[in-house]
């Protein structure tokens, strides 16, 4: 399993719950740090899980893939928020 995917689930994220974070990352990633904050994960756990994030970028493409979605929606949106 994905250590994203994983780190949720140790907070009893539900399914449902990561699947609409995932499904917001690939469309709007500022909508996505908004569901984050509504998780309930404590800030020591959602710093561990940003510096996992930071250290392997490829985890996000990895859990994306994982539960079906499309990556190059979220490419898309990254080159959307660099410009």
């Amino acid at each position: 399993m994905n250590p994203i995917i994983a780190i949720l689930k140790e907070h009893d994220v539900s399914d449902a719950k990561i699947n609409e974070l995932f499904q917001a990352l690939t469309q709007n990633p500022l909508m996505a740090m908004s569901i984050v904050g509504q998780l309930g994960i404590p800030a020591e756990k959602l710093q561990q899980l940003m510096a996992l994030v930071m250290q392997n970028p490829a985890l996000i493409k990895e859990a994306v893939v994982e539960l079906g979605l499309d990556f190059s929606k979220v490419e898309a949106a990254k080159a959307q928020l660099q410009q």
